[in-house]
């Protein structure tokens, strides 16, 4: 079976980004919600930049694409350490507490 090419359609301001060191993802039986936020030292709230919500079967290929992608990322330019605590407090991505709808 051929494969079919799919062309992809990047905005100006999207093709900005938006960067996010704090992720929140919850879920239902229906989709994942994934908010891609930002924390600032010394600041208490963390401001919501960007949500997506996915299916679980697209949310289970996202976390495939991006784990092959690591893998190829850490065979060309090292293996990626992850620091758990800056200045003694917890710091980066977390999990959040399964959420029901």
């Amino acid at each position: 079976m051929q494969e079919k090419q799919i062309s992809v359609e990047l905005g100006e301001k999207e093709s900005e980004g938006i960067y996010s060191n704090f992720v929140l993802i919850s879920h239902s039986a229906a989709e994942f919600i994934i908010d891609f936020t930002r924390m600032l030292p010394g600041v208490p709230k963390a401001k919501v930049f960007a949500r997506i919500i996915m299916t679980p079967q697209h949310a289970k290929s996202f976390s495939e694409a991006l784990k092959e992608n690591i893998e190829k990322f850490e065979k060309e330019f090292g293996e990626i350490k992850i620091s758990r605590k800056q200045d003694g407090r917890d710091f980066g991505f977390k999990l959040s507490e399964p959420q029901s709808k």
